[in-house]
């Protein structure tokens, strides 16, 4: 039986597709550099991507295909942290993948990396260029990990390499950042900003995953979701109420009394629109999940009102 190793097998979107892969009876086998609990169906293991015991990890699981879905994309975490699992790790990761014989390799980035920009036409491709460079430091270890991973593709052929750039991702097992912004009541919203913006479901990612495993084309594809809609839009269906504020007060907030990461400001001010028509082509895939049971499925988790 062909296994398939995931990394961030601790987070959502890794259960997600691993419940899929089992489901196909399909041998999975999961690591994360956290603790992960509640999991018996298939092994799972703890090592950091960057250090000798993610070797081990090979050793026994022997993958014929491997998920990279552990990117730390937690700004809380320090910035050495970040870069030394998500660059340094992602490029041991992906040298294992070579001397193990791995045939299919996924690498999940993100969209963030093009940036939010008043210049940006829309939709982005994924032939246009990453403005977030310049912009948002404080993702520059994404950045690299992507830039590394791409050029991955072409200098080693024998490994079958897809580096997808997701949009927001969100749904009931998402904890990321947009997820846990969908679940508060309510939101400081910049005055006189109401960007178009994006979402897929987890399970349409997870699809996705699967999808890249299981074509036969390598390169870099943006996955977009169902449609783009305002952002004001996106609060209306998930019935969150909406505080105007001026950017100034709201980036005041943001550094005060709030964990969201400052360079998401541009996020809710300019858009960032792009086009998965080239990964649609290429695997057949479609997003099955409609955008309003998508964004009310990432606040299916919100706190009761008291």
């Amino acid at each position: 039986m062909t296994t398939t190793l995931i990394t961030g097998i601790a987070g959502g979107l890794a259960q997600r597709v691993a419940a899929m892969l089992l489901e196909d009876g399909e041998g999975v086998a999961g690591v994360d550099y956290r603790e992960t609990t509640g999991i018996d169906a298939y092994p799972v293991y703890r090592a950091s991507y960057d250090k000798t015991a993610i070797e081990d990890v090979f050793r026994k699981v022997s993958p014929k295909r491997v998920l990279h879905l552990g990117r730390v994309g937690n700004l809380s975490e320090p910035i050495e942290k970040r870069f030394e699992i998500n660059v340094i790790g992602s490029q041991k990761l992906m040298r294992l993948c070579v001397q193990h014989g791995v045939e299919v390799l996924v690498v999940l980035s993100t969209f963030h990396i093009y940036g939010a920009h008043p210049r940006n036409h829309v939709p982005i491709s994924e032939d246009d260029p990453l403005r977030a460079g310049t912009s948002f430091p404080e993702i520059a270890d994404a950045i690299q990990l992507d830039n590394m991973a791409s050029t991955w593709i072409y200098k080693h052929p024998s490994v079958r390499t897809v580096v997808l750039r997701p949009t927001n991702v969100v749904g009931p097992n998402i904890t990321n950042t947009m997820s846990k912004v969908l679940r508060r009541r309510r939101i400081p919203a910049l005055a006189g900003y109401n960007p178009m913006t994006q979402f897929v479901h987890e399970d349409d990612l997870a699809r996705a995953v699967i999808a890249a495993v299981r074509g036969k084309e390598r390169g870099v594809y943006n996955i977009a979701g169902p449609s783009v809609l305002p952002w004001r839009t996106a609060l209306e269906i998930t019935e969150t109420q909406v505080v105007p504020m001026p950017s100034i007060l709201i980036e005041r907030y943001v550094r005060t009394f709030s964990r969201l990461p400052a360079y998401l400001i541009r996020f809710f001010k300019y858009p960032c629109v792009i086009t998965d028509a080239a990964f649609r082509r290429d695997f057949g895939w479609e997003s099955r999940v409609d955008i309003t049971e998508t964004l009310r499925s990432a606040v299916d988790r919100r706190p009761p009102s008291r």
